[in-house]
């Protein structure tokens, strides 16, 4: 570590920006755990569900491009921290809305203040880590994902049952309010702070503008990544909202108890995923160069039978396995992935980079799945049929994009011995 980033303590600032997430997560999935009795209490059908699912996705990605341009020039801090207070803000009102309009409102809000968050932290973590250890720091900092999702899924399953779907949200919004100021003990880092060439040049990075977002179209590593993160968003976005109310449906569960299983299965399988897949990737890519994109393809590789088997085994207990090895596959992609998409651009790009993998895994991901699997069920009748023709497939698609990103990264290395 250089002495600039001494003084910047990068594990306790890492350990904030985890906490942080494991918040904006667990705020995620708290819709899909209170579904069945918020629906009940406001009227609404699967499709108009969805709906509430797909306001979220629009004030965040809309917003992810612009917090991507400022990220590359503003104070990190005040973006980050902003957001954070504005998402729990939005998740207080969410669980004061009187009608349905009121609701999708108030999740827009809380998509635009996670797009701050969401956009600019994992660039913020890049400068506090060297290359070699910047991985493992990206994968700890994204195993919030599985963490905050079971405990919102917990939470909100619990709270829904015994206190009403309500008080869920508004338990859920008070620790940002107070966290988000915590980001001020910190110092920023300089960008590039750990990057070799950037560091002992000491040269200040030149910044594309909004035509950096152009200039992505020329890195095909990095458009390779987010296509096959584009399908598995779609895959894992109907997956999250629908995969309780499926058990509770299809197999009968109580929701408390469909609740449980799934956060309880998703906190395991995704710790355990996140933290195994990013250390495996760190280390595979030491040696050979090509861990990272090997990663991404064997999960969705494997993930995509396991899917399918979820959704089409009668036998309750068969279909429980089955939906914990999807998501234990799932997620062993979680680090490698947004570690390439920092290290696949340009210093100087790395928030704009990311702000367009946001816009485009929502754009042509989760923001319709959730919906799109509503409408089938609800023009079918029959939710099984609906999620089984919507995310297995999407898995295939995405291992396809990143088979090719491992034939590209080895084409590229060849192509750098020889010269």
């Amino acid at each position: 570590m250089n002495n600039d980033a001494k003084p910047l303590w990068p594990i306790a600032t890492l350990v904030v920006l985890t906490g942080l997430n494991l918040l904006d997560y667990l705020d995620r999935q708290l819709l899909a755990a209170v579904l069945p009795a918020l629906q009940a209490e406001l009227k609404i059908g699967d499709e108009q569900a969805g709906n509430i699912a797909t306001a979220f996705m629009l004030g965040y990605f809309l917003t992810a491009p612009i917090f991507g341009w400022l990220g590359d020039r503003l104070s990190r801090t005040w973006l980050i921290a902003g957001g954070v207070f504005v998402w729990s803000l939005g998740t207080l009102l969410s669980g004061h809305a009187g009608t349905y309009l009121m609701l999708v409102l108030f999740r827009i809000l809380v998509g635009f203040g996670e797009a701050s968050f969401g956009t600019i932290s994992p660039g913020w973590i890049a400068d506090l880590f060297s290359p070699a250890r910047r991985n493992n720091a990206i994968t700890v900092f994204y195993f919030a994902i599985p963490v905050g999702s079971a405990l919102g899924y917990l939470m909100g399953g619990y709270m829904a049952v015994h206190y009403g779907w309500r008080s869920a949200f508004l338990w859920a919004g008070y620790p940002g309010l107070l966290l988000a100021f915590t980001l001020f003990l910190f110092r920023e880092p300089k960008r590039g702070a750990n990057d070799p060439v950037q560091a002992a040049t000491g040269a200040v990075p030149e910044r594309a503008g909004w035509k950096g977002y152009l200039r992505l179209f020329g890195f095909p590593s990095y458009l390779l990544v987010v296509a096959g993160y584009m399908a598995q968003t779609f895959a894992m976005g109907g997956f999250s909202l629908w995969a309780p109310t499926f058990l509770y449906r299809v197999h009968h569960m109580a929701l408390d108890r469909a609740g449980f299983f799934f956060s309880a299965s998703l906190a395991a399988t995704g710790l355990i995923a996140t933290l195994a897949g990013g250390f495996l990737a760190t280390k595979w890519q030491k040696k050979t160069g090509t861990g990272y994109a090997w990663v991404l393809a064997l999960s969705a590789l494997l993930a995509a039978p396991t899917a399918f088997a979820a959704f089409t085994l009668a036998d309750i207990g068969q279909a429980k396995i089955a939906l914990v090895l999807t998501m234990f596959l799932l997620f062993l992609s979680t680090g490698p992935v947004n570690t390439l998409i920092l290290e696949t651009v340009p210093v100087s790009m790395r928030a704009t980079a990311m702000a367009a993998s946001i816009f485009a895994i929502h754009m042509f991901g989760d923001l319709w799945s959730p919906k799109f699997v509503g409408y089938l069920s609800d023009r079918w009748g029959d939710l099984r049929r609906a999620v089984l023709w919507s995310l297995p497939g999407s898995l295939i698609i995405s291992a396809i994009f990143w088979c090719a990103l491992v034939a590209h990264v080895r084409r590229q290395r060849a192509a750098a011995v020889e010269s």
